[in-house]
């Protein structure tokens, strides 16, 4: 009986640091936030998230900074001209009861000139700073380099 209850405590605790990643700012919801180990010397890096807004109001994500990085921009990765191209973007709308997905190929938080490697099991700071909601430091997991979007 005791190795089961064991077992339940176990799984409990692991299914509770699954969410330990997740965060509120008002009516903004930020879940699994995550980037990819880098190799040794190694530049640059995404941030992976999703952020849903749970308000009745329209906010947007308007900038991103990070210590471990000389420059962190919202980026875009899209069609154009039959090629993928990625640029910076002024920021990005989060609609009412709509959930964004930064993800590869796609939004996501672009960290450049790093200052160190990223580690696979470590956790970087991470600032989104939001129009309405303001802004929020996050712990972004590092996992391994070719950690997929789905986890």
């Amino acid at each position: 009986m005791t190795r089961i209850a064991l077992a339940l405590l176990a799984a409990v605790l692991a299914a509770g640091g699954a969410l330990a990643n997740d965060y509120d700012l008002k009516s903004l919801h930020i879940s699994r936030p995550f980037t990819r180990a880098t190799p040794p010397g190694g530049q640059v890096a995404g941030a992976f998230m999703s952020i849903e807004n749970r308000g009745k109001d329209a906010d947007r994500l308007v900038g991103v900074s990070s210590p471990v990085a000389g420059l962190a921009q919202v980026h875009e990765m899209a069609m154009a001209g039959g090629l993928m191209q990625m640029r910076a973007v002024q920021g990005i709308e989060l609609k009412p009861g709509a959930t964004v997905q930064l993800r590869p190929g796609g939004y996501h938080i672009m960290l450049e000139a790093l200052k160190q490697p990223l580690k696979q099991g470590d956790q970087i700071p991470l600032t989104l700073t939001f129009e309405k909601a303001g802004p929020i430091e996050i712990k972004v997991t590092v996992e391994a380099m070719g950690a997929s979007v789905g986890r």
